[in-house]
């Protein structure tokens, strides 16, 4: 089969697009036919091996997992025979590592889910990390609430306009903020209210908010504490580049040696891809309250061109990667 593989540090043009052995599913396995992988930050940290501090679980000279992508979209193939969730023709989704390829393996029992009928592969691909993500921040870190103010900065990405869309279904009160272009954008998705914040700043004004999701990292931890109500909450996605060597760790640091001083909270958090909230976002989409901003797609050879695309930093919703559907003999 053809996978974009990764054999050192660099630039996204590192990446090969590769013939490696088809993976064959373990007895408790799923094999997937990869139809549509979506881009995340963290597959250009990935690359890039930065912050440098990545390095000492990935591999310090270069990569230990060559193999490039985690989201993925596409038609199960085959199982193993413990499998019981899962049957051949199935479509699905889900988290895996690999994902930038035609097959991937992946456990039944972990980051895998049924496709929603009414989503397209692309769409189905480009939700688990980022709409994960922004669940979890909303619901576990932010322990959002129907009636609570919640502010998404960098609302028009890809956590935050899922974020804008999950909080919503909540009941919360939600405000987005992005820049002019997107703010039409950020409305359409459910927004009460948009900030354009080339017009105006948000930790200036008087509007306090219970949970403000940053996604973008460019204000300081003192200014973002000047937007919440008493004891609200920041639970910071995204950070800016700050050094190679702990990088976007630095404004997290800050963020939470303030909350020691104060009584409101920075948290910070890594998600973590399960099935349950992969089939709870399914049936958001199912239900039409979650729907994927796709910005732009781009072929699996041309993988290395989406990563540089997304590391610019101004992508509208997802980046996705398309595979096209092979024939029976394999062509």
């Amino acid at each position: 089969m053809k996978a974009v593989m990764q054999r050192c540090y660099g630039s996204p043009d590192i990446l090969s697009f590769e013939d490696i052995d088809r993976p064959t599913p373990a007895n408790d396995e799923v094999l997937v036919r990869v139809r549509a992988a979506a881009v995340n930050p963290l597959d250009w940290h990935s690359v890039a091996g930065w912050p440098y501090v990545m390095r000492l679980s990935g591999g310090l000279g270069a990569p230990n997992d060559p193999s490039v992508g985690v989201d993925f979209a596409g038609i199960v193939e085959a199982v193993g025979k413990d499998v019981t969730r899962f049957k051949p023709g199935d479509e699905v989704f889900g988290g895996r590592s690999g994902a930038f390829a035609e097959y991937v393996t992946v456990r039944e029992a972990r980051a895998i889910a049924s496709k929603p009928a009414n989503l397209t592969f692309e769409q189905a691909a480009a939700i688990p990390i980022a709409a994960v993500t922004a669940l979890q921040a909303l619901r576990d870190q932010g322990h959002v609430r129907a009636g609570q103010k919640v502010l998404i900065n960098g609302a028009s990405g890809g956590v935050g306009t899922y974020a804008v869309q999950i909080a919503k279904s909540f009941g919360a009160d939600v405000t987005g903020v992005c820049s002019t272009k997107n703010v039409e954008l950020v409305r359409s998705l459910g927004a009460d209210h948009v900030v354009d914040y080339k017009k105006e700043d948000f930790t200036s004004a008087s509007e306090r908010y219970d949970v403000i999701i940053d996604n973008v990292g460019n204000r300081s931890p003192l200014d973002l504490r000047r937007a919440l109500t008493p004891g609200g909450i920041v639970v910071i996605v995204g950070a800016p580049k700050e050094g190679p060597w702990v990088g976007m760790f630095w404004g997290v640091i800050r963020g939470l040696a303030l909350s020691w001083f104060v009584d409101e909270k920075f948290v910070f958090f890594v998600a973590q891809l399960n099935p349950d909230d992969l089939s709870f976002l399914a049936d958001l989409a199912r239900d039409g309250k979650l729907t994927s901003v796709i910005d732009r797609s781009f072929a699996l050879d041309e993988t290395s061109k989406a990563i540089e695309y997304l590391a610019g930093w101004h992508a509208r919703g997802k980046v996705v990667v398309h595979v096209p559907a092979r024939s029976a003999d394999g062509t």
